[in-house]
């Protein structure tokens, strides 16, 4: 991954626990959390539109989809 875009270690382990989806929590476990934050990031730290992020990402809809926010 480019290390440009990507997130920390230490960043990584700060939030790591904050995030729903990680296990032993109630509701669907996530694939990868850390995946999903750093596309995140580099989709806003890029400037680009969401279907444009790369396929190492996964789906652009899923991550749409997961950090739009509810209601």
């Amino acid at each position: 991954m480019t290390k440009r875009y990507a997130l920390r270690d230490d960043k990584w382990e700060k939030i790591k626990n904050l995030l729903p989806g990680r296990k032993g929590t109630v509701g669907v476990t996530t694939k990868d959390n850390r995946l999903f934050i750093e596309a995140v990031l580099y989709r806003y730290r890029s400037g680009i539109p969401r279907r444009d992020l790369p396929e190492r990402f996964g789906d652009f809809r899923v991550v749409h989809t997961r950090f739009r926010p509810l209601g």
